[in-house]
């Protein structure tokens, strides 16, 4: 049985300062996750993705897929993270890069990107990946695994060699950011967080405490 009491590490590296962070959080954003993809940390594009609808949070792993005035990412617009948008279009995203003991909390407004930006993407994507995304109603349950397969075999007979065609129901999201948090572990759990906080067009940096 695992004994999480044991389950300690020691974030033994260099500490943040202010003088090191960018005044712009996309700039900062991006240097962290180059710097994770260069140490090799695994899927440094995933995170967390909380959203709620009035009464009930969810999270789950996505993968980010672009980064402009918000961070993109996509998905089956009548999944549970879809609905849970249409419904509350506040959400929040959480990348962990354990590896280099390093967190970035974002937290905004959501809203879907343009069709030509969803169609573009969804022609990028492996084939099977298109067929998967356009035959499985995601979320809904299933009988078995048996008839998620059908699904998809069904799908991929009757396009043939032909296009698979981006559904409507599928495509991706903008995560327009109002906060950011940057956290370094540090020796005995004195973190270094810094967060950024939107006010009119500027961003005010503040130091928090671990």
């Amino acid at each position: 049985m695992t004994d999480f009491d044991a389950l300690r590490t020691e974030y033994d590296v260099p500490g943040l300062e202010r003088s090191a962070l960018s005044s712009n959080p996309f700039v900062q954003f991006r240097a962290w996750i180059e710097d994770a993809t260069d140490q090799e940390v695994p899927q440094p594009n995933a995170f967390i993705l909380a959203t709620s609808t009035h009464d009930r949070p969810a999270a789950r792993a996505v993968l980010l897929k672009g980064v402009d005035h918000g961070f993109v990412f996509f998905t089956n617009y009548r999944s549970d993270k879809g609905q849970q948008i249409a419904e509350n279009p506040q959400a929040a995203m959480c990348f962990a890069w354990l590896p280099v003991h390093r967190q970035v909390r974002i937290e905004g407004t959501v809203e879907r990107i343009s069709a030509e930006d969803s169609d573009a993407y969804f022609a990028s994507r492996p084939r099977g990946a298109q067929i998967a995304s356009a035959a499985s109603p995601q979320s809904r349950q299933l009988a078995d695994r048996a008839e998620l397969q059908h699904l998809f075999a069904d799908l991929a007979e009757s396009v043939g060699s032909g296009p698979v065609v981006r559904p409507a129901w599928w495509g991706g999201f903008r995560l327009i950011p109002d906060r950011f948090e940057f956290w370094q572990g540090q020796l005995n759990r004195l973190h270094d967080r810094f967060v950024y906080e939107l006010s009119d067009v500027t961003w005010a940096v503040r130091r928090l405490a671990p």
